[in-house]
């Protein structure tokens, strides 16, 4: 004979996984290739004011040191810039094509895959 559990008994927690074709997840993936996509275009933006900036402002030495550490410099600034640029861009792509996967088979009734 099974003991009846205690009055105080802690309950288990209802199972906090949604369904993987709401619509709720399919807004947040089109809400995550939005915010994705405008800091690509902010990125994008000032990498091209950077790169303008540093072809109109020429280091002007004579010392060699000087303008090697200055091409290195503005080597290394557009190449974070432009490699934050890239990632943004591909991460708002993934997320719209993954809610356009998710719409499509919640649109099909096709079962995800795992």
């Amino acid at each position: 004979m099974a003991s009846p559990e205690p009055p105080n008994a802690p309950k288990p927690a209802p199972s906090t996984v949604e369904n993987p074709l709401s619509v709720q997840r399919i807004g947040r993936a089109f809400l995550g290739s939005a915010m994705a996509s405008g800091l690509a275009v902010l990125l994008y933006r000032m990498l091209s004011a950077i790169a303008t900036t540093f072809a109109n402002k020429p280091v002007l030495s004579d010392n060699i040191r000087v303008v090697n550490l200055s091409a290195a410099v503005r080597t290394l600034v557009m190449g974070v810039v432009a490699l934050g640029t890239g990632v943004f861009a591909i991460a708002a792509m993934g997320l719209f094509l993954l809610a356009l996967q998710m719409t499509w088979q919640r649109l099909t009734g096709q079962a995800p895959t795992a």
